[in-house]
């Protein structure tokens, strides 16, 4: 079951869609930052994150170099990553997943998508691959 996710977006819109399709979901507490480097910040500070839903394309630091990040720093790496991206954007997808990313889904998607990847992911059933 999921506790707190850490949503690392650089749009507020999408932050609030990801409330709304994580409430629905499940009773977890969202976690927001508008770039990698926040959250880089927001790990730090955040005790028990469960999950990250991780966008490619952000100012300051995009999700490639979050990963980058989290991966050299070691602490982290027990946390699954869903990298959700556009369309168009394969490569940066297969590098985040060579970086340890478990899974990924191409922006738009339903939200039945989502609720699959995360339980596929947080069963350890297999990486999920929308």
């Amino acid at each position: 079951m999921l506790k707190k996710v850490l949503v690392v977006d650089d749009s507020e819109l999408i932050h609030n869609m990801y409330r709304l399709i994580l409430k629905k979901y499940q009773e977890c507490e969202v976690v927001k930052a508008m770039n990698g480097k926040e959250a880089l910040n927001k790990l730090i500070v955040e005790d028990n994150i469960d999950l990250i839903l991780l966008d490619i394309n952000m100012p300051v630091m995009n999700g490639i170099s979050f990963l980058e990040n989290i991966r050299k720093e070691g602490k982290y790496t027990h946390i699954p990553i869903i990298i959700i991206s556009t369309e168009g954007k394969e490569e940066d997808t297969k590098r985040g997943l060579k970086l340890g990313a478990k899974g990924y889904i191409v922006k738009p998607f339903k939200s039945v998508m989502l609720h699959n990847l995360i339980e596929d992911i947080v069963k350890g059933t297999a990486v999920a691959v929308g």
